[in-house]
């Protein structure tokens, strides 16, 4: 048994843990470009603490998911001022936003020299710049990733830049964050964390390491995913959740993602849709059909043996089948108020292009069975609630 764990040099997990932001980052540099979400006046204690420490910081808000013009003038404001490190708070955007960035000021040449799929695919080869990554939602794990996801709006795709060089060197994971998110961003990125847990311990890089985050993940999920959707000031579900989103962060990292993500990327791509929300909308069928076509093609598959153990730490019942974990997927989807790919403008008329662009997608290569053309359209098809 041979494999390989990489994740963020320093993780700082619990409640309180921002309180640590400030002299961290004193220990990084003395001038830092701090990537935010769109409302920027979140980030105001942090600047308050970066400036107690004598750090200057240049503010840079990005606004939705990261583009590749949104990075490359990010890129040149950081060169503008003399920025040595970067600090990333807020989702799963800004973070990847970071990632690029501390990439890009670390790395000669343009973004575009190392981008996959719409560039040259270059390897990186210098470590980024110093990055601390401080999630606000509870979802991606992009804080100990080594990858980000970048929007190419000339391309209509969603392409990523990848490297085991980009891992952040801290990341803070403060639950008390999350506590004011809506119901309706709690219940996509919880979703999407879900996910994150549930591909990687089906995927054909699973290892132990993976696993055993994943268990435990998966199992937090179901117990308190629905308590912060309906709760958000219940601090031992948002917990569990921040805790289930640092996880599944490290296990998509080491053991790869499947068929949801396979799609996520174009579809994101093409239409407005949250990617969280794209996840969970997928999950269940995806689920559905990797057991319908190991049943009928690989019987005998230990695959089989680790549905049945996802819904058994999903639903917190011994009995329960691969089938009745499928259909607690969906009944949660439901209850948080996923809509169909069809709210996205997703149609029948985009079956066939996103089924041609998910089977060549980095992901699919990780899920656990090949499918063919015909049964990722079925896929696409329920999801977008045509069946």
């Amino acid at each position: 048994m041979r494999f390989e764990f990489a994740t963020a040099t320093r993780v700082f997990f619990g409640a309180g843990a921002m309180s640590q932001a400030g002299p961290l980052a004193r220990e990084m540099g003395r001038r830092t470009l701090l990537v935010t979400g769109r409302n920027a006046a979140r980030a105001q204690p942090l600047l308050a603490a970066l400036r107690d420490q004598q750090i200057t910081a240049s503010t840079f808000p990005v606004g939705g998911e990261p583009e590749v013009r949104v990075v490359e003038a990010a890129v040149a404001a950081a060169k503008r001022d003399g920025c040595d490190f970067v600090i990333s708070f807020g989702g799963g955007s800004v973070i990847d936003a970071g990632k690029a960035i501390a990439a890009m000021l670390a790395n000669e040449g343009e973004l575009l020299d190392y981008l996959e799929v719409i560039g040259r695919g270059k390897s990186l080869s210098r470590a980024s710049a110093p990055l601390m990554a401080i999630p606000t939602t509870a979802g991606t794990g992009s804080e100990v990733t080594r990858n980000a996801v970048l929007a190419s709006a000339a391309h209509g795709i969603k392409v990523s830049l990848r490297s085991h060089l980009m891992l952040p060197s801290i990341a803070i994971v403060d639950p008390q964050l999350t506590c004011d998110l809506p119901p309706a961003i709690t219940a996509s990125t919880g979703l999407d964390a879900l996910t994150q847990l549930i591909e990687p311990f089906v995927s054909v890089r699973a290892n132990p390491m993976t696993d055993a985050l994943c268990r435990e993940g998966i199992r937090r999920v179901g117990r308190s995913l629905r308590r912060a959707f309906a709760d958000g000031r219940d601090a031992e579900a948002r917990e569990d959740m921040s805790l289930a989103s640092l996880w599944g962060g490290m296990a998509l990292a080491n053991a790869g993602l499947g068929a949801v993500h396979g799609f996520a990327g174009p579809i994101g791509g093409m239409f407005p849709a949250p990617h969280g929300q794209v996840c969970a909308a997928l999950l269940p069928h995806v689920m559905a059909m990797n057991l319908r076509a190991f049943r009928q093609r690989q019987p005998t598959s230990e695959i089989l043996g680790r549905y049945e153990e996802v819904a058994r730490l999903f639903t917190a019942n011994p009995t329960a089948t691969a089938d009745d974990g499928v259909e607690s997927v969906r009944g949660l989807v439901a209850a948080l108020g996923i809509p169909g790919l069809a709210a996205y403008g997703v149609t029948w008329a985009h079956v066939k292009e996103l089924v041609e662009k998910a089977a060549k997608a980095s992901s699919m290569k990780g899920n656990p069975i090949a499918l063919a053309p015909e049964e990722l359209a079925q896929i696409l098809e329920q999801a977008i609630g045509l069946t």
